[in-house]
C-alpha cells in the first residue's frame, strides 16, 4: 500500500507544482472590469442624469418640494 499512496503523493504534488507555474508565467490581460469599468460607470451616470433631467423638465410633474406657505392652520373646532 505505501508505493501506491507515494505515488499517489508525487502525482498530486507534480500537479501542484505544474499549476503554479503555469499561473506564474501566464500573462494575462486586463479583465472586463479593468478594460470597461469606468467607462460603463460614467455611460450610466450620463444615462441616468439625462433621463432625470429630461423627467424634471420635460413632463410637467409638479413636484411640489416644500409645503412651507402652502398650508395654512385651521381654526380649532371645540366640540
Amino acid at each position: 500500500m505505501f508505493p501506491l499512496v507515494k505515488t499517489a503523493m508525487n502525482l498530486t504534488a507534480r500537479g501542484i507544482r505544474q499549476a503554479a507555474v503555469r499561473q506564474c508565467h501566464h500573462e494575462a490581460g486586463p479583465n472586463f472590469h479593468q478594460k470597461y469599468g469606468n467607462m460603463l460607470l460614467v455611460s450610466g451616470i450620463l444615462f441616468c442624469g439625462s433621463v432625470w433631467t429630461y423627467v424634471a423638465t420635460q413632463t410637467g410633474i409638479t413636484w411640489n418640494l416644500s409645503p412651507v406657505g402652502k398650508i395654512t392652520p385651521k381654526e380649532w373646532k371645540e366640540e
